[in-house]
């Protein structure tokens, strides 16, 4: 059954046309009814990142929480792995992230987290739909049993504890120049203190939000000013983290950028020889590139793949054992310590690789070759344009083309009207021109 506003990772949109305060306030109630179980006082902890509709979803969801008799704890700005962090630590019934991600400032969204810190299954999701489609008058507390709210002011020194403690305890960064882009988003207070105080000589760029510039040329998604940075300050490595800092990009000291497939060989290669992997694999998404399936496999390493979001990669982990895995993009979850993807302690696992071998960030981070992938995006107004005849066609004829030494994958996206098409193998001209006569079919059938 397909669900009206859950995506692949929480509920997003246009900030005041989609994610309007409305909406917030009806996530806040019914997800408020959902997770009061028991006879206690329940309570929520709500992060945000940087937008300026931050502000007008916060409060409407305080709003929906407080109606229904539930406590909120109010953290502002958070890294999503923060926010999932604290809702554990604080005994919280359930956790809030207002947050588009790596999305411009015009969009926002709402993920939500169980009491271990773990985003809600779909079944969970399907639940806080139904009730928000049905009438909560009756489910709302009495005067006498509304919600309080308040602000908890220690929160970014738990975080930053506790991502330091992710690191063995004689762990310094003392001697790396690191440069930090935390895309004018939720980590750009946390993130350049815990590598200070890790050590590290810290350059900052992307630290000085307005509400506005979130992601703007800056962020995971746009390295560009990063891979400059590194170069102009001779820097040893650079940071790229997202909007909610939950994903994390890495620049060598050549200004070169390496991608999550490359972050995940580096923590597998390292945690194997140490014994510190729950299982003789790791997980990824279709996504990755079949580079990666293939240089683990010569470690003796297995990938399990699945549909791509890091939630479905979470979902594999827990239920077969795995402790590492990720995504391309630049998610990285290291079950060990996180319960969601945590952009900045994977940066830190990376350093911590770098400064025991005493390599350059080229080198360690360079872990395969990666085969030429090539990924297109088609946009479309309405329908569903991968059911249509023609463009099953074109799906076949590729993959006929393509064969046993490659793969293809084609799927919508789960938070915009897209097709997103994938091919990758041996021969890049093969790969392009694959890929562009799936588009051309997609285009045409959109």
């Amino acid at each position: 059954m397909s669900r009206k506003f859950f995506g692949t990772d929480g509920i997003r949109g246009l900030a005041n046309r989609v994610i309007t305060p409305e909406l917030a306030l009806k996530v806040g109630q019914a997800a408020g009814i959902v997770f009061q179980t028991g006879d206690y006082r329940h309570r929520v902890v709500i992060g945000k990142d940087t937008r300026l509709s931050g502000y007008m979803i916060e409060y409407a969801m305080v709003a929906g929480f407080t109606s229904v008799g539930m406590d909120v704890l109010l953290l502002g700005p958070m890294p999503t792995p923060a926010v999932a962090m604290l809702t554990r630590s604080m005994r919280a019934d359930l956790g809030v992230m207002i947050s588009a991600s790596h999305n411009l400032f015009e969009d926002n969204g709402i993920k939500l987290f169980g009491p271990q810190g773990f985003k809600l299954s779909d079944e969970v999701e399907r639940q806080i739909e139904t009730l928000m489609e049905s009438d909560l008058g009756s489910k709302l507390a009495a005067a006498s049993g509304l919600g309080r709210a308040r602000r908890v002011d220690d929160v970014r020194a738990r975080y930053v504890e506790f991502a330091k403690h992710t690191l063995p305890r004689n762990m310094s960064f003392e001697g790396m120049r690191v440069v930090i882009d935390c895309a004018n988003g939720a980590a750009y207070k946390v993130a350049p203190e815990a590598l200070w105080e890790l050590g590290a000589e810290v350059f900052s760029v992307g630290v000085e939000p307005d509400g506005y510039n979130i992601n703007r040329n800056v962020g995971s998604t746009a390295p560009q000013a990063l891979a400059q940075k590194v170069r102009e300050l001779r820097a040893d490595i650079g940071i790229a983290l997202d909007g909610d800092a939950d994903r994390v990009l890495i620049v060598d000291e050549h200004g070169h950028l390496v991608d999550g497939d490359q972050l995940m060989a580096v923590v597998a290669q390292d945690w194997r020889e140490d014994g510190k992997l729950s299982r003789p694999g790791i997980v990824a998404t279709v996504m990755s590139n079949l580079g990666l399936e293939r240089y683990l496999a010569s470690l003796g390493l297995s990938l399990a793949r699945t549909p791509v979001g890091d939630r479905y990669v979470l979902e594999h982990m827990r239920e077969h054992g795995y402790n590492v895995g990720g995504e391309q993009s630049g998610h990285m979850i290291l079950s060990d310590y996180c319960t969601t993807g945590d952009g900045l302690v994977a940066a830190m696992q990376v350093m911590a690789v770098v400064k025991r071998r005493g390599k350059p960030v080229s080198e360690v981070c360079h872990a395969f070759d990666p085969l030429p992938q090539v990924l297109k995006n088609v946009r479309f107004r309405g329908g569903k344009p991968l059911e249509m005849e023609s463009v099953a066609k074109a799906i076949a004829a590729a993959k006929q083309k393509l064969g046993d030494e490659g793969r293809l994958v084609i799927r919508p996206s789960g938070t915009e009207p897209v097709i997103r098409v994938m091919a990758e193998g041996d021969d890049r001209a093969l790969v392009e021109s694959i890929v562009d006569d799936v588009c051309e079919a997609v285009a045409a059938a959109a």
